[in-house]
């Protein structure tokens, strides 16, 4: 389920390179924000604090109440950096289970 949820959240992050409406890029911050929160109280209660640490931090950036300001290119290559990322983690754990 975590696996499909990372996808899905790539998914969304890779989608905010195309020219979309505002609407949909509050509504990927508002997504995100939730989703990295929720990954960091998962990687909290399993004791695995740099995870932990990430994804509250990513959070924290996402979160859509007080925008960070960075621009289109940069918030551009934050989606992509990310979005590789959530790919990476849902293929190490596909792979664990293997």
């Amino acid at each position: 389920m975590k696996q499909t949820i990372r996808l899905i959240l790539a998914l969304l992050l890779f989608l905010c390179l195309a020219d979309m409406p505002y609407g949909y890029y509050n509504f990927v911050r508002f997504v995100a924000a939730f989703a990295f929160a929720y990954f960091a109280f998962e990687y909290y209660k399993k004791e695995r604090e740099g995870l932990a640490f990430a994804f509250g931090a990513l959070a924290l950036m996402f979160q859509p109440f007080i925008k960070l300001a960075l621009g289109r290119v940069m918030w551009n290559v934050v989606d992509v950096v990310v979005g590789l990322g959530l790919v990476y983690l849902a293929y190490l754990e596909f792979k664990k289970k293997d």
